[in-house]
């Protein structure tokens, strides 16, 4: 294919469409954005069988932070426990420290054995829990029964 020519503008030209000044690598790359503080949140804990995971969400349902048991490094039968999701609720109000929200309502989804534990250390960490709520899916009726066993 040959080889291909790269045009470079002389320094003045750059230098006078920037301002005169030619820019650091560090100017150029932009401030993160500055986090909004909330005050009032929704803590969503799902305890499985097999994990628990956590997500803060404000009071319109954007998330701001999650967590998961596998994702601080539990690994197999350990995630499901209850020093795992006291442990993930811990690296949870870590992360939401600066930005908040300090005062929240709890939704709590699931059978596993890490619900209690992770309500607990909610409380225990500072945050002002408003509400409890046990959003567990209940069947109506159930699948089908299976047919009926014929000798």
């Amino acid at each position: 294919m040959g080889k291909k020519k790269v045009i470079q503008k002389p320094k003045e030209e750059t230098a006078a469409k920037t301002g005169g000044e030619q820019m650091t690598p560090a100017a150029k790359q932009a401030a993160p954005p500055a986090r909004q503080k909330f005050n009032e949140g929704k803590i969503f804990i799902q305890s499985t069988y097999n994990n628990t995971i956590m997500t803060v969400t404000d009071k319109s349902g954007n998330v701001i932070a999650w967590m998961s048991a596998g994702s601080l490094g539990f690994s197999g039968p350990k995630k499901a426990t209850p020093f795992a999701a006291s442990k993930v609720a811990e690296a949870i109000v870590q992360k939401i420290e600066k930005t908040g929200p300090s005062t929240v309502e709890i939704c709590v989804r699931g059978v596993g054995s890490g619900r209690d534990s992770a309500v607990r250390s909610f409380a225990s960490r500072g945050l002002n829990i408003t509400a409890i709520k046990d959003v567990t899916p209940i069947p109506h009726n159930g699948p089908k029964p299976p047919k009926t066993r014929r000798i």
